[in-house]
């Protein structure tokens, strides 16, 4: 098997780090040819704050991978999320001296480089820069300028921004893993690869991926990105209130929130007692069931509240912006028995609960399909189109797929961590990169590349 035929995602998570090995069969699903799971304990809040432990965790959850699958990994895409990420919307434009010839991919990514000149506050990266609308001299809401004629070309922007060290740290940690850095892509926008269709996408749909240690919010609409956001609070938040308000360890409290716990207090009755066994021969404690998801039930509505804020933010409420297809809930707080109720109360939107099913391979589902495996599911397809991509750009002799479809536009951004492959530190590399002209792709890709050198 060819590794240009597989796709590495590396969720680096609060609670867990996930490496899943996938490819596509010949009905386009994804076939899951190895997964390793360890425990993320150098991780607070998506971002890293011990490199030494989240090195050997990644280290872990890889060699399990590569022992399921039976194949050496050598690179991988990762997630990445945390509480210093944050998004605004800027515009910007160009003016096209040669306005006789018609708008092409250059004049594009002219554009788009105007942005990331962006002024941050000090320590910011800008990570993705991602197109909405364009505009082209007066037309508006042009989805796909590319062939089009005009001297002024004008587009609306969702930038994402990350602070420098963070996204250092998480490149430091993989690298000292052994491994090459493929790319890194946004976790909510890999989720919703998972988890959404284009339907719900074009309707209007807000996903919101719970966490262990953070919520992250991603809306689509009219197959666009229009709003990203990462809530420092996650699952974490409710086991950590169970653990001081019961008075009992964390471990306990994980598992009562998982078997017995209720984001819906009114169900249980005062009578209704569980036995949690006493540490070190003490007496076992009694825990009732209706304080446990009255704690449940308190910060739940507080993340449901930071969700409803940040999609009222977005314009909800005007009828142009409205998500017609509602909300989608994922990640492992998505799990929370009633927790699907608790969100439509409090948000007034119709909800699901986002599974992989359809990407993943029949036979596979079951607990692959799990929502808290959502992200690292996404990164696999994420992986495997911007492979695709980049061969049949290079096959055809150009860097770009010229699709006019919005989804393109959607997730153009992807495409700029490319050209990251295995022998990205080889002689052989370095010749091959010299003697070619460098594309938006190869200047992208070595900026973050020495981004990542910086840290040694």
């Amino acid at each position: 098997m060819e590794y240009q035929d597989i796709a590495i995602g590396l969720d680096v998570g609060t609670t867990k780090i996930v490496a899943m090995v996938g490819r596509r069969n010949e009905y386009n699903k994804i076939e899951i040819l190895g997964i390793g799971r360890s425990k993320s304990i150098g991780v607070h809040r998506g971002v890293v704050n011990n490199i030494t432990q989240t090195i050997e965790a990644i280290r872990e959850a890889v060699s399990e991978a590569e022992h399921s699958s039976g194949l050496k990994i050598k690179e991988v895409i990762v997630g990445i999320a945390g509480q210093h990420i944050r998004s605004l919307q800027h515009n910007d434009y160009i003016t096209r001296l040669d306005f006789e010839n018609v708008i092409n991919q250059k004049d594009i990514q002219k554009l788009i480089d105007q942005v990331h000149k962006l002024v941050m506050l000090p320590g910011e990266e800008i990570i993705h820069v991602l197109p909405q609308e364009y505009k082209v001299d007066s037309q508006a809401e042009i989805g796909e300028p590319i062939g089009m004629y005009g001297s002024r070309l004008e587009a609306n922007f969702h930038v994402v921004v990350g602070q420098i060290s963070s996204i250092r740290n998480i490149g430091r940690c993989v690298k000292a893993a052994g491994l090459n850095l493929a790319g890194m892509t946004l976790e909510p926008l890999a989720s919703a690869e998972a988890v959404l269709s284009t339907e719900e996408r074009e309707a209007g749909v807000a996903l919101v991926d719970i966490g262990g240690g953070t919520t992250d919010i991603a809306i689509f609409k009219d197959n666009i990105i229009r709003h990203t956001a990462v809530i420092p609070f996650g699952g974490n938040v409710i086991t950590e209130n169970i653990k001081t308000d019961c008075l009992i360890i964390e471990r306990q409290a994980e598992l009562l929130k998982i078997k017995f716990g209720s984001a819906w207090p009114g169900e249980n009755k005062e009578t209704e007692i569980v036995c949690i066994p006493g540490l070190r021969g003490r007496e076992p404690k009694e825990i009732s069931l209706k304080h446990l998801s009255q704690i449940i039930h308190k910060r739940g509505c507080e993340i449901l509240e930071q969700v409803n804020l940040e999609i009222k933010n977005y314009g909800n409420e005007e009828q142009k912006k409205r998500l017609i297809a509602g909300l989608v809930m994922t990640g492992g707080g998505s799990q929370l028995k009633h927790i699907r109720p608790l969100t439509e109360y409090i948000t007034g939107m119709d909800v699901r609960i986002g599974y992989s099913n359809e990407h993943i391979a029949g036979g596979e589902n079951g607990l692959i399909s799990n929502p808290e495996y959502a992200t690292s599911i996404g990164l696999v397809i994420k992986g495997l189109d911007d492979k695709k991509k980049y061969l049949c750009a290079t096959d055809m002799g150009h860097k770009h797929d010229e699709n006019h479809t919005s989804e393109f536009i959607s997730t153009k951004f992807y495409n700029k961590n490319r050209k990251l492959n295995y022998e990205e530190n080889s002689d052989h590399s370095k010749k091959k990169n010299k003697t070619k002209s460098k594309s938006f792709l190869e200047i992208w890709a070595d900026k973050f590349r020495q981004i990542l050198n910086d840290t040694e």
